[in-house]
């Protein structure tokens, strides 16, 4: 089985170049030509070269699917043994040995170094040979220039290294765009679609990290009836097809569809390509980028296996700022810009993602290592500066307006002894009624839409202390501020949601504990004034420094502050006693988690570049909140408008002491009270805290 036969005329072009570096690098595994501490470094990078060699000739002889199980899983744990478990205490790609071994200004230097050269991974796998060559030449460069080291060599390394991003930064951007936008990059669709899946080889042609976590996906995926994860595949497709009815947008305009899931459930995704392409859609499925020039932070953004090393990920998250400066944010969106004008008819048709993601994993909690890469002030500023024009640049081409989504959630083994039943029960919540959750949340956005404000109060550890600012109705017969949010792009069912006016919106958010992007936060508080977070801290690592700058990179990535976007009432009950039943909720995504209790979103609002389009409840009533004074912006000073990001923070019921409506006359009108729904009408939801 053979991929991406448009990189064969790269192939070529590159082929004498590619069996010179192999070549050079071979010979360096047996040299001593560098200083005797830098030694090590490059016998173990020419090791791992040599290993990837044997990945590009078993490609290029299409030997790779005919491996059996065992060989598979023994090249797999060669190709990742080096940053996982123990094994990444002492690995060049950690920033704190390398800094032990070489000093911290090399080693943070050579441990970005091992680090990106692991890329070449994916290149060998996917037969992309012209990237794969220049990652090798970079090598020999750096090692050329350490064979006689002297006062500039750092200098003379860390020029290397800029120039060789500046300089292919055409090549690695033009990739990321295509792999975006085009459907004739079809690595990851053809595996699905040409393997047969109850042979668990297909997961090793990916060329990712395999854990128990997929194999055993695929093993219960491969038990289940047909028709149930066809059902699967049908109930995540169709809430994709019931975003754009609900929302009033034309998917026959579209023509791609990106899916973005982890591997392991291939059954699922297999029919819901086929699903797609009964609504006329193509999937483009792109591989989560770990390269420091398009990563962002350590989120895995595409299809991707479960990490090797979380802690290795964390490392190097912000790797881009070894070359990060205005003049190569410049190239990069000029890069950017390049292809996308170059393909802006397929731009023009992608239809946006739908997700399926997974919970389950162990919770991480990062070591804050001093010798891993930070940006600078400076560099903070270019890195939000470059997500807001990434987005414009975006929002103008692949018509962003015009998109919609859906996620939906499953649990992976790695979540304990009761995966199956956690399983199971997740996909009832999944399938929850729609009609049932819409008539009660009807109830309580009609109370809600009675109030100037509503108050939140938390209760036992939680001191939240909240008032949300509601926008005033004109006309409370046609119009509303909630949308009363069934399983359609966000599944499973159960919230109402709204875009609070800033001004006067205001007070402390808190949560004892909490898991957000893939990160754990302790007593978290962020307070609020006029809709705007004026401070913030944790309580992860001794230092309020240092718990500030954890927040402000992961939580409000790299910007002074953010708004309050979103302010919603979960009131999927049936979910959040799935996950007090199986003490799961710290591990619950925050698709499912938002449901299970008010939750309250920093950053842009929901209905981000599309606040123009008109969206009606089912009841007809038009949802007129969808902007705030920010978003407002983008009529006069777009770049000012958007901050690229959206963080739902959930209270459970349990932490709630009262959720109440505050009328402009002073009267007040409770919708939960000590944990539970009190309006007429509301109570059945209260039936899954008594079962």
């Amino acid at each position: 089985m053979k991929y991406n036969i448009l990189f064969r005329e790269d192939n070529d072009t590159i082929k004498e170049r590619y069996e010179l570096a192999m070549e050079r690098i071979t010979l360096m595994e047996e040299e001593k030509a560098v200083g005797e501490r830098f030694v090590p470094y490059f016998h173990k990078a020419a090791a791992f070269v040599i290993l990837i060699k044997s990945v590009v000739e078993l490609v290029e002889q299409d030997r790779l699917s005919g491996l059996s199980i065992e060989e598979h899983q023994a090249l797999n744990r060669k190709l990742y043994t080096d940053i996982t478990g123990d094994n990444y205490k002492v690995s060049y790609t950690n920033p704190g040995y390398a800094c032990d071994q070489f000093g911290e200004k090399y080693g943070k230097l050579l441990a970005f170094v091992a680090a990106e050269l692991r890329n070449i991974i994916v290149y060998a796998f996917e037969d992309r040979r012209y990237e794969l060559t220049i990652y090798l030449e970079l090598i020999i460069e750096i090692y050329n220039l350490l064979e006689e080291e002297d006062d500039f060599t750092y200098k003379d390394i860390r020029r290397t290294v800029y120039d060789f991003m500046s300089d292919y930064c055409d090549i690695f951007m033009g990739a990321y765009i295509r792999e975006l936008i085009d459907t004739d990059l079809s690595f990851a669709k053809d595996i699905i679609m040409e393997s047969d899946l109850t042979d668990l080889r297909y997961l090793y042609l990916f060329g990712e990290h395999i854990t128990e976590n997929e194999l055993k996906t695929a093993t219960f995926l491969n038990t289940l009836p047909k028709e149930q994860w066809k059902a699967m595949a049908d109930t995540y497709t169709e809430g994709y097809r019931r975003g754009f009815l609900a929302n009033g947008l034309e998917l026959n305009k579209k023509k791609t569809v990106n899916i973005r899931y982890q591997l392991g459930f291939e059954r699922m995704v297999s029919y819901a390509i086929r699903n797609f392409q009964q609504m006329g859609l193509t999937p483009v499925i792109y591989r989560a980028n770990n390269q420091a020039m398009i990563k962002r932070q350590h989120l895995k953004i595409g299809y991707h296996a479960i990490s090797p090393n979380r802690q290795y990920d964390y490392d190097h998250r912000f790797d881009i700022g070894f070359f990060l400066d205005k003049a190569f944010m410049e190239r990069k969106l000029q890069c950017a810009r390049s292809t996308l004008e170059k393909l802006k008819e397929k731009a023009g048709l992608y239809a946006g993602p739908a997700v399926i993601e997974v919970f389950g994993e162990k919770l991480f909690t990062p070591e804050d290592k001093s010798q891993a890469m930070k940006l600078d002030k400076h560099q903070q500023k270019l890195y939000v500066d470059y997500y807001r024009e990434d987005s414009m640049m975006k929002l103008k081409y692949m018509k962003l307006q015009e998109t919609s989504f859906t996620i939906i959630s499953y649990p992976v083994p790695e979540i304990g002894k009761n995966f199956y039943e956690i399983f199971n029960e997740t996909v009832k919540v999944n399938t929850l009624d729609n009609a049932l959750y819409q008539n009660i949340q009807k109830i309580i956005i009609d109370a809600l839409d009675q109030g100037d404000s509503i108050k939140i109060l938390g209760a036992g550890k939680n001191h939240t202390d909240m008032t949300v600012k509601l926008h005033p109705l004109t006309d409370a017969e046609k119009e509303t501020n909630f949308e009363n949010c069934v399983a359609d792009v966000n599944i499973p069912v159960g919230e109402v949601f709204t875009s609070p006016v800033l001004k006067g919106t205001k007070g402390i958010l808190h949560v004892p504990k909490i898991y957000l992007n893939d990160l754990e936060y302790k007593d978290l508080e962020l307070v609020f004034e006029d809709g705007r977070i004026v401070s913030y801290g944790c309580a992860n690592f001794t230092g309020e420094e240092r718990n500030k700058s954890y927040l402000k990179e992961s939580l409000l990535f790299q910007q002074e502050t953010l708004p309050l976007g979103e302010f919603a009432i979960g009131t999927n009950t049936t979910a959040y006693m799935m996950a007090k039943k199986y003490d799961i909720a710290p591990q619950l995504p925050i698709l499912i988690a938002e449901k299970t209790g008010p939750h309250f979103a920093i950053g842009d609002t929901c209905y981000r570049m599309s606040e123009d389009t008109r969206v009606f409840n089912p009841d007809g009533k038009e949802i007129i909140a969808r902007d705030n004074d920010i978003s407002i912006l983008r009529k006069t000073e777009p770049e000012k408008a958007y901050f690229n990001c959206h963080t739902d923070i959930t209270l459970p019921y349990d932490e709630i002491k009262e959720i109440t409506v505050v009328r402009s006359d002073g009267t007040f009108l409770p919708i939960i009270c000590e944990a539970g729904f009190v309006l007429e009408g509301t109570q059945l939801l209260n039936e899954a805290f008594d079962r």
